[in-house]
């Protein structure tokens, strides 16, 4: 079975597919492996090559034939944990069973590789026969799984009991899917985001908190981070060790972050504007208390986008001056070919999906968790149905997966504008002339790198593309001390994305403290920590993490 720590890297929201999908009133599954035109379109291109489709399918009879025999030699991957269990080899039926089910599987991928169709439908149609074949793998059914067994007759049957009890709890409330976290040892400000500062200043669309300066002096110059709009700001300040801010502080940068509030019906006229006016207030607040015009402008993931477009604002009104510097995490303006969320999207289903949430006034966070989890099932779903109903288990604890399962609304207008966005064409940022750092993840399925990378062809300035050894969220959540932690990083970015990478080397550790030694050429010079946070009229109301980020 796959590890939490793998399962994050595919846990946060791109802006097409999964904004549609979740608005939608039918079932994710059900929906997308419904029949549609992508998969006409496979069954006429293999009705057009009936010995290249005969052929795999002998193939498949030779294999199958070989199996029952047991002169196979067919083997799962090395990192597809669901086999790992020795009974699936030292066993002569569970080999065969597992064999059957890898031949099955290796002929549709065959196929859907064969058909020769274009990009759009080969994503959309791989992502129904992906589902469709994690979903029928032996490991999932009970008792038919070793595991499930074993555990099954060591405890006289109560794991099946507590499996049954746990999927009925799973099912009973949305997101219907397996529990994926055990949530019940975190706890804001006690041992998630934690790092201390205050709330400077409220509005009815965020707060935003100043962090305490730990070292003796600080740059003169802030950062200000725009988190996504979905989930909550803290993926940025998890436990201590593991957090961004923290890191940040230590570093001797000042730091402010915005924390959205959580959206219901009254706010559902809360729309792109409503947002990128608040950033440029923020950065306006951030550049007050410390006495200065300039600050850097960071975002993560939708975040990111909106920190783009109030720079772009700015720079339309003669006001770039007072950006020292960009930098965006995982963040995507260009959603052409933007993998397979963008293949999945259409306008048909966007109109649908803005509908539904224009109606309800906003898109529930619970409903974007479920389209998260189908988007990646083998992970997100089947491994954590194994644990706690198969094998009758809590799920691990998880800081990531606690702050994904700890979900916001977004108001109907930005789930409309957001859509709309990502349905369109890039914003024109060719103006904007600041100095950016782009971040994107070699192995995140949810923003693709290369469209990460894509950002800096659209930017007017220099930017400093750095590509992190790791997923989406783990891109972000990236600790300096990980001695599998990797990245790249140049400020030469041609614009083929993989001519940067054929000409980038890798480096050991962490973005994070090459993005330190960025901020410092761009927010210096050094003065005297404050010794009290807030000023120039603003002042502390309550302490970090403050009290937007326990709405519900």
């Amino acid at each position: 079975m796959t590890t939490p720590s793998a399962a994050i890297d595919d846990l946060a929201a791109p802006l097409d597919a999964l904004l549609v999908d979740a608005a939608l009133p039918t079932p994710l599954p059900l929906r997308r492996l419904l029949p549609d035109l992508s998969t006409a379109k496979l069954v006429g291109r293999l009705a057009a090559q009936p010995r290249l489709a005969a052929g795999q399918v002998r193939d498949l009879g030779v294999e199958l034939a070989r199996i029952a025999w047991g002169a196979s030699n067919l083997v799962p991957a090395p990192a597809d944990r669901r086999f790992a269990d020795p009974a699936w080899t030292s066993n002569p039926l569970l080999r065969r069973l597992m064999q059957a089910y890898l031949a099955a599987g290796g002929t549709i991928e065959s196929l859907v590789t064969a058909a020769g169709l274009d990009w759009r439908d080969e994503q959309r149609v791989r992502w129904v026969a992906e589902n469709l074949v994690e979903a029928l793998a032996p490991s999932n059914l009970p008792l038919v799984n070793p595991a499930s067994l074993k555990e099954a007759v060591d405890t006289a049957g109560m794991s099946l009991l507590r499996g049954g009890l746990n999927l009925m709890r799973d099912m009973a409330s949305p997101p219907r899917i397996p529990k994926m976290t055990d949530g019940s040892g975190f706890s804001l400000g006690r041992n998630l985001a934690v790092t201390p500062g205050s709330v400077v200043w409220r509005t009815e669309v965020f707060e935003l908190i100043q962090y305490a300066p730990v070292t003796p002096a600080v740059r003169k110059v802030p950062l200000v981070l725009v988190p996504p709009t979905i989930n909550k700001f803290y993926v940025l300040d998890l436990a201590p060790g593991r957090s961004w801010i923290e890191h940040l502080v230590r570093s001797g940068q000042q730091v402010f972050v915005m924390s959205w509030r959580n959206p219901d019906a009254r706010h559902a006229d809360w729309g792109v504007d409503t947002y990128v006016q608040a950033v440029v207030d923020a950065l306006d607040a951030a550049a007050r208390v410390c006495g200065t015009e300039k600050a850097v402008l960071g975002g993560a993931c939708s975040g990111g986008i909106l920190a783009c477009l109030a720079a772009a604002r700015l720079a339309g009104e003669g006001q770039a001056h007072r950006l020292a510097g960009l930098t965006l995490a995982v963040t995507v303006l260009d959603y052409r070919r933007a993998g397979r969320p963008a293949a999945i999207a259409d306008r048909r289903l966007a109109a649908a999906a803005t509908a539904a949430s224009r109606r309800r006034g906003y898109l529930d966070g619970r409903a974007l968790a479920e389209v998260f989890a189908w988007l990646r099932p083998g992970d997100l779903v089947w491994h954590f149905w194994v644990n706690n109903y198969l094998l009758g288990r809590e799920p691990p604890m998880f800081d990531v997966l606690f702050w994904n399962a700890d979900t916001t609304r977004m108001s109907a207008a930005l789930h409309a504008g957001f859509v709309e966005m990502a349905m369109g064409e890039p914003p024109d940022l060719s103006t904007l002339d600041v100095d950016a750092y782009v971040v994107g993840g070699i192995s995140d399925h949810i923003t693709p790198w290369q469209s990460c990378y894509r950002t800096t062809q659209l930017l007017g300035g220099r930017s400093r593309f750095v590509l992190s050894t790791s997923g989406h969220i783990a891109a972000i959540v990236n600790p300096p001390g990980n001695p599998k932690a990797g990245y790249r990083a140049s400020d030469v970015t041609p614009e083929d994305p993989q001519k940067w990478l054929a000409e980038t080397a890798t480096r050991q550790g962490s973005w994070w403290s090459d993005h330190t030694a960025w901020l410092a050429e761009r927010c210096g010079p050094e003065k005297k920590a404050p010794r009290k946070l807030g000023g120039a009229g603003l002042r502390p109301l309550v302490e970090a993490p403050g009290t937007y980020v326990f709405d519900t």
